[in-house]
């Protein structure tokens, strides 16, 4: 492994080793100051598992390792917001924390995350149509865009398309939205909910696994660094990655947690606030880092794909996994929620149905990724409950207007995570 390499996997090491060292003394100056060194622990944390889960497709492929990697990327997420949960079963007032940062982090992803990989990935393929020869018909720009990466962008550079895989969590994504809308229906994320929706991520993964292996993997970076190593070393290397990570999210989680809440009465700034979006900052900049790296690189369709599985292990997983969480912590029946978490969960789940809704035809459009990325901001200047319900209902009409666009395609993404994979038949470059 190059020294550079070395030297980053060492300076994550570093970045974290004051947390450690505040966790095992028990030495807490602060809330202000323990938040940016725990905070700052998990993002060192996130990367070496970021670094680590993208190279395991190295020995594992297709679209398993796809949903593997997005598990992984989210797992500090996952251990912040579960310990919100954990600690609301005998502390009430954390249970609105736990509801914050999982409507935080999901429309991060997909308010922001989407439309940056897209931008990028159409603004990639734009510069390598220039660079091919002057005069060039429509089917050499897309051999010289195909040659950049893995995409195809229509001739213009409007549009990127997405491989027919990814139909599979559309279609688990879809399912997912609509069940979502129950939570705030029934006010309350029940156990009996959880359940269900951890079985969803279970058979999603099985499915995930059926899905058979279309091409080679490319690595960039720090995982192409890590998967070019010989086997056994490479095997070693993301063991003790994922060790390290596992062993620094664990040490850092609950002080991070409880110092985002105390943070916020000292800084006089909102705690819902810095928990809902501060913390989803901290534990999803590796995931979008690594996404970004993928289109950058001509490989926008796996960095979409990788963040579209995010959000089914959001919606899955972690919503599932809250409920239990709450119980386990002391808490009964399931974890409650009040008018403004109601509220947040619509919005979020509203948000969704469009995101399916656009992507739904297997083709991201750039007016889609600009329009996600305007509703996403704009959300932040409505923060009344009857203007939050406004943009809730926003969303659902322009989904509305895709789907109607998009008809044709509604059905074989609903019956996708039914139906058995089929071997894919070798693709022509020529469209």
């Amino acid at each position: 492994m190059p020294t550079s390499a070395k030297a980053k996997i060492a300076l994550c090491l570093a970045l974290a080793l004051p947390a450690i060292t505040f966790r095992v003394t028990g030495y807490s100056p602060n809330p202000v100051l323990d938040m940016f060194i725990f905070g700052g622990a998990v993002v060192a944390a996130s990367f070496l598992l970021a670094w680590g889960a993208e190279a395991a497709q190295k020995d594992i492929s297709g679209a398993l390792a796809i949903a593997l990697l997005a598990l992984i990327a989210v797992l500090p997420e996952y251990a912040v917001d579960l310990y919100y949960a954990f600690r609301s079963g005998s502390d009430p007032s954390y249970e609105q924390y736990a509801a914050a940062n999982m409507t935080g982090s999901n429309r991060l992803l997909l308010g922001f995350g989407w439309p940056l990989v897209v931008i990028v990935a159409l603004l990639v393929a734009r510069k390598a149509r220039r660079a091919s020869a002057p005069g060039a018909s429509t089917t050499d720009i897309a051999i010289a865009t195909r040659a950049a990466g893995d995409d195809f962008v229509d001739a213009k550079g409007h549009s990127l398309s997405l491989g027919k895989d990814v139909r599979l969590d559309v279609g688990f994504l879809a399912i997912l939205a609509i069940l979502a809308f129950s939570i705030p229906a029934l006010g309350i994320i029940p156990v009996w909910l959880g359940v269900v929706l951890i079985l969803i991520f279970v058979i999603y993964l099985w499915r995930a696994s059926q899905v058979h292996d279309e091409g080679e993997e490319k690595f960039v970076g720090m995982a192409g660094h890590i998967a070019g190593l010989p086997q056994r070393t490479r095997r070693t290397t993301v063991v003790l990655l994922f060790t390290c990570a596992a062993t620094i999210i664990l040490a850092s989680a609950k002080p991070f947690a409880d110092a985002l809440v105390q943070s916020g009465s000292s800084l006089g700034i909102d705690s819902y606030f810095l928990v809902q979006w501060l913390a989803p900052l901290a534990s999803e900049a590796p995931e979008f880092i690594v996404a970004l790296l993928f289109a950058l690189r001509g490989m926008g369709a796996a960095a979409i794909a990788t963040l579209i599985a995010s959000k089914v292990n959001q919606w899955s997983l972690l919503v599932g996994s809250l409920p239990i969480a709450h119980v386990a912590g002391g808490g009964t029946a399931g974890l409650d929620l009040d008018a403004r978490q109601i509220e947040e969960f619509v919005l979020t789940a509203s948000q969704t149905v469009m995101g399916v809704a656009i992507i739904i035809g297997l083709r991201f459009h750039r007016w889609s990724a600009l329009a996600l990325l305007a509703l996403f901001a704009v959300q932040f200047f409505v923060t009344d409950t009857s203007g939050r319900y406004v943009l809730s209902v926003f969303h659902i009409v322009i989904a509305v207007a895709a789907l109607y666009i998009n008809r044709n395609n509604i059905l074989p993404t609903l019956i996708a995570p039914f139906r058995r994979p089929t071997r894919p038949e070798p693709e022509s470059l020529l469209v």
